[in-house]
């Protein structure tokens, strides 16, 4: 059998209309086959199916698929990913590493798919799956006594919940490996919030934790005080900033009078998006992680029909909320100044 070295061309998109027609079939039947004709597993998973889930939630974001067209597709992709893993089996041959998402942290293929090949690498593997407490992963730590945890974080709102996950690992005698966009670009916010090593994506941590596992450990000052008056203000008080600011909306933005329950729930939550983020950011004292998140914001509006005018009224009525906490204004300038 001659071994393919790479998918021919067109593949991929027809890997994409699949799991976008929700024919779980197809999906199935065309990993397998790329099994049968001797494509590696690791390149299935990475090549197609990872890359493929990358271009949904840019298809989502470009207001092209409906947010039940993305969880369709993605089912789909983890049936896929199962079959592969189901005619891929490896003895394990090296420790083992258990893989969760933080608390919180719903996005569960990118660690499923990091579970799977850390298991063709020869790990022993136990995957949590998505929204892992706290308290319940370090019970578990303390019952099966892995060599290493694998946190993962997609969303910078989480790093705080990712903060204490770390610390009670690294508490329990366990190093914990971090990946996921939420950590920051080039995973920066990891090391602040103690973890003991970063990837970014599965590939790298493979390679990561096949060799010098574990690292050396992190200064734990780095990451023993995080979260100022500030960041605890706009906590406590989430629900106030965020109500006060649609009341405030609906005096300053009239086309919000015409707006139905739906666009309403929208709305009110693009706020909470705002809060949640400024809170974030405030937590590990850099800005770009809200200027990022406005950035990413104002194209997935734009995509909706919604006018830049709705985004900085929105802005602006949080901000006029915090005129005492100079740290929190400066943030929300930041933003607003990208908000053409």
């Amino acid at each position: 059998m001659t071994v393919p070295t790479s998918f021919r061309s067109g593949l991929a998109e027809d890997y994409l209309q699949l799991v976008g027609d929700s024919d779980e079939y197809g999906a199935v039947a065309l990993v397998t086959e790329l099994l049968d004709a001797g494509v590696a597993p690791q390149r299935i998973m990475i090549d197609l199916i990872a890359r493929t889930q990358a271009r949904v939630g840019e298809l989502w974001a470009a207001n092209e698929w409906s947010v039940a067209r993305e969880h369709a597709a993605t089912a789909i992709s983890e049936r896929a990913l199962a079959a592969v893993a189901a005619r891929t089996m490896v003895r394990p041959s090296r420790g083992s590493i258990t893989i969760a998402c933080v608390d919180g942290e719903w996005h569960a293929l990118p660690v499923r798919l990091l579970a799977e090949m850390l298991r063709l690498d020869g790990w022993r593997v136990d995957f949590l799956g998505a929204n892992v407490p706290g308290q319940h992963l370090v019970t578990h730590l303390h019952q099966t006594g892995p060599d290493a945890v694998a946190l993962s974080c997609m969303i910078a709102t989480r790093l705080p919940r990712a903060h204490a996950a770390i610390t009670a690992c690294r508490a329990a005698g366990v190093p914990v490996i971090a990946g996921g966009r939420g950590f920051g670009p080039g995973g920066r916010y990891a090391q602040h919030l103690g973890a003991d090593a970063w990837a970014a994506g599965a590939e790298e941590a493979v390679q990561r934790l096949a060799r010098n596992w574990p690292p050396h450990s992190p200064d734990p000052q780095l990451s023993a005080f995080l979260g100022d008056e500030e960041y605890t203000y706009v906590v406590r008080h989430r629900g106030d900033l965020i109500g006060t600011a649609m009341k405030t909306l609906a005096q300053t933005y009239p086309r919000l009078r015409e707006y139905n329950t739906r666009q309403l729930d929208a709305t009110t939550e693009d706020l909470s998006h705002i809060v949640d983020f400024l809170a974030a950011a405030l937590y590990v004292s850099e800005t770009q992680i809200f200027t990022d998140f406005i950035t990413w914001t104002s194209a997935v509006l734009d995509a909706r029909g919604v006018p830049p005018v709705a985004l900085r009224v929105g802005l602006e009525a949080v901000r006029s909320q915090l005129h005492d906490y100079p740290t929190a204004v400066a943030v929300l300038n930041a933003g607003t100044h990208l908000v053409k």
